[in-house]
């Protein structure tokens, strides 16, 4: 019943639904590298409860958004419309996108200024844009693409958008799709697959800060900033810290949570497709690999999709205070663990078919699911 809903994006959050590859079984060489430990924040109090208070309803949401100076929120739905919690459709690219399973509109972000918006959407030949329309609260005007991709296949297009503390445009893609990454995009410097890149938006069409990892690398595309994902479907920064929090979805047997701290230069290495999770997954050997902070097996209870959220750093909730909020698209259960004790993750709430989460300005968060519901987090 719940995935019959979310046939638009259930092969996306589907980490599991391909069969099994022979590489699986061949043991790795690459030495992990030790994986980067979370700030160390102060210890909350005990846990109490959640509410997810319903307090609207869009046509498949998928990312949230909010903007400098404006009380709206601001929602992508699947299908391709930009709306806001009042019901006001600001862009309509619904006879634009492509509706396969994993496409159509993605991501969302904001201009720190609040003078641009960017959407991240496949056309109907599949390719991805990221695309700014200046925006004035109320008309979204002087369209232009400030990066366009090529999709090899369907599948794995990542999509997230989101402005770190630097002021500079962070961009998700997945591998380009297939299963077990059949052209090794994860490990290729020479693509944009597989890969989280950090840009200026407001160039022609865009700028690369001189101070991305591989600027002045032989064979390798400067626009990159960390490598070795699958599909990092969401990933938040902390508005505490700056540490960024990345959820990969898994190939068969594990998701993951990646982690960079703030103050990192970029160019980490997590793994794919040398590695799912902690295990072996493709022989070979790769520059020093990252560890995941979180891992969990696939199937197990239904788990099928890691859909990453915040940490809580709003001023409702004392207890959740410096909890990394994350959940499961199938299973439904959504988790927080302290940032510096991830090992002590409980069970806070359920959402059907949840597809990703929200922050407020005043820092306190939301879910949405592909069923429509858009929730509040509130304490119960």
């Amino acid at each position: 019943m719940r995935l019959v809903a979310a046939l638009p994006l259930l092969v996306l959050l589907l980490g599991c639904s391909a069969p099994a590859t022979p590489e699986m079984s061949t043991p790795g060489t690459a030495t992990p590298a030790a994986p980067a430990t979370p700030a160390k924040t102060a210890k909350t109090a005990e846990r109490g409860e959640l509410r997810f208070k319903e307090i609207g309803t869009f046509d498949q949401p998928v990312a949230f958004a909010v903007r400098k100076g404006d009380d709206r929120l601001y929602i992508a739905e699947q299908p391709g419309k930009l709306r806001t919690s009042g019901g006001d459709t600001v862009i309509d690219l619904s006879g634009e996108v492509s509706r396969g399973n994993e496409q159509g509109l993605l991501g969302v972000a904001f201009h720190p200024s609040g003078r641009w918006v960017y959407l991240d959407w496949t056309d109907a030949r599949g390719r991805t844009h990221v695309t700014e329309w200046a925006y004035d609260g109320a008309k979204a005007t002087a369209r232009r693409d400030v990066l366009t991709q090529d999709q090899p296949y369907a599948n794995h297009n990542g999509g997230q958008l989101a402005f770190g503390p630097d002021g500079h445009l962070y961009i998700a893609f997945g591998d380009g799709g297939s299963a077990g990454d059949p052209e090794g995009n994860g490990q290729d410097l020479g693509t944009l697959l597989g890969k989280i890149l950090r840009i200026d938006p407001r160039g022609k069409p865009y700028k690369v800060p001189e101070d991305n990892p591989f600027v002045g690398k032989q064979g390798a595309r400067t626009e990159i900033w960390a490598y070795g994902l699958r599909n990092p479907w969401r990933f938040t920064f902390d508005r505490g810290t700056g540490d960024l929090w990345i959820g990969d979805v898994g190939q068969n047997a594990w998701e993951e949570v990646d982690y960079q701290p703030a103050g990192s230069e970029g160019g980490e290495n997590y793994g794919w497709s040398l590695r799912e999770g902690e295990r072996p997954f493709r022989g070979g050997k790769g520059r020093e690999l990252v560890d995941p902070v979180i891992a969990y097996p696939l199937k197990e209870g239904g788990n099928c999709s890691m859909i990453a959220g915040y940490v809580y750093r709003g001023e409702k909730i004392p207890w959740l205070q410096g909890q990394f909020m994350y959940g499961d698209f199938c299973a439904g259960w959504i988790k927080a663990a302290p940032v510096d004790e991830l090992e002590k993750a409980a069970e806070v709430g359920r959402v059907d078919q949840l597809s990703s989460f929200g922050e407020g300005r005043d820092g306190e968060l939301y879910a949405l699911s592909l069923q429509g519901p858009l929730y509040r987090i509130e304490p119960a």
